[in-house]
């Protein structure tokens, strides 16, 4: 009996995981119910779980010795209010799983009864590793993500290769995308001010206007991508946020403004950097100052060729070529980057698209067709299959 069929007979119960943990959403190192849950579950089918990795970072092996491949889910959700009025809407005010993390949970639990079945019967050569991951939206809550943490705790030490999915809630359901090389973007974000000097409205000739100079730079940060950067190498700055003022007839001291750099080539990354610096230097031009603080985050997610190639071939042969599709790049970020970095990896999306309402990630009424479950977890679990019989066993 394929793991397709397997997992399709254990829909309701991988249905009922989602939502449990769907309405008990909780933030960045911050998952503390939903880590004792995924304990809870993997003790019921007698795995040792291990937790506390990187703050609430759990960790369970399937199976014995090597080689060993790595499965890996992200746990956490975001600060967002639910719009959803559905029976499993989040009893958490003002938290959320608005990106599909509690079907990342939820699928790999699946994974692992599939996998723990054929490992009690003795049908698994070698051994799985199973990551359910902290902080993956990192929304500055921390200096390291949790995908970074994990890492540097030593997850992948003992693994010869690395395997994520993601749920997309705006591609057709139970398809899947991936693409060799690079996936998802580098993100950067930046937190900078224009310092003037302020004083009344009526009199702006007596002042330096720090609005007047910020407007200078944001056209300047605008004007980078489309002028400065090749146009076949794709890069984004986007300015998120400007802050200013408090009254009609005040001009202010100074304006703050933040935002977001996307990439995907080091160049690339430390042009719009330099670039970014020189749009700020505008203001003392005008005889005004600045401060910036650029913070790296993620590294671009670069899928290795091979592993690329070997998870299109256990797609195609389980849900049938016309299910899997090339992926475009993606201007999002992910911080399996580093899992991806550290050791051979794979990270690809399925299609999740619940209905024709408008469902996007990181958004209110974000949801998914919950029938892509049991494709996850069979997806993952033929994909650990194949790998550790493809590879002989140590002596």
């Amino acid at each position: 009996m394929s793991y397709l069929t397997r997992a399709h007979a254990r829909a309701d119960q991988l249905i009922a995981i989602r939502r449990d943990l769907h309405a008990h959403p909780e933030l960045g190192f911050q998952e503390v119910r939903t880590a004792q849950r995924i304990a809870e579950i993997l003790g019921e089918l007698g795995l040792q779980a291990q937790t506390g990795i990187a703050h609430t970072g759990v960790t369970a092996i399937i199976g014995a010795g090597r080689p060993r491949l790595a499965l890996r889910a992200d746990m956490d959700a975001l600060p967002i209010v639910e719009a959803n009025d559905v029976p499993y809407k989040s009893q958490n005010e003002g938290v959320m799983h608005a990106c599909g993390h509690d079907a990342h949970v939820a699928g790999l639990l699946g994974a692992a009864m599939l996998l723990n079945e054929d490992a009690r019967a003795g049908k698994l050569n070698g051994a799985v590793k199973l990551l359910f991951q902290p902080n993956e939206e990192n929304t500055v809550v921390a200096p390291k993500s949790g995908g970074q943490l994990m890492v540097e705790a030593g997850v992948l030490d003992d693994v010869d290769a690395v395997i994520g999915l993601h749920v997309s809630s705006v591609l057709p359901s139970n398809e899947v995308f991936l693409r060799a090389g690079p996936f998802m973007a580098a993100v950067d974000i930046f937190d900078g001010t224009i310092i003037g000097r302020g004083g009344h409205g009526a009199y702006p000739h007596q002042t330096l206007d720090p609005i007047w100079l910020a407007a200078q730079v944001v056209n300047a940060i605008h004007g980078i991508v489309s002028r400065r950067i090749d146009p076949t190498k794709p890069g984004v700055i986007s300015v998120t946020t400007i802050n200013a003022g408090s009254a009609t007839n005040i001009i202010p001291e100074a304006v703050r403004l933040t935002g977001t750099i996307r990439s995907f080539e080091p160049a690339v990354q430390a042009q719009l950097h330099t670039d970014l610096e020189r749009a700020f230097a505008l203001a003392r031009a005008w005889g005004g100052d600045y401060t910036l603080n650029l913070q790296f985050e993620y590294p671009a997610t670069v899928n290795d060729a091979r592993m690329t190639e070997f998870m299109r071939g256990v797609a195609i042969d389980l849900l049938g070529a016309a299910r899997v599709k090339e992926s475009d790049l993606h201007m999002g970020a992910e911080d399996f980057s580093f899992m991806a970095r550290a050791k051979p990896g794979v990270f690809f999306n399925l299609g999740a698209k619940k209905d024709e309402n408008d469902r996007p990630h990181h958004n209110p009424r974000f949801d998914i067709d919950e029938t892509v479950l049991p494709t996850g977890a069979a997806l993952l679990a033929e994909a650990a299959r194949r790998f550790l019989a493809a590879l002989p066993q140590p002596k």
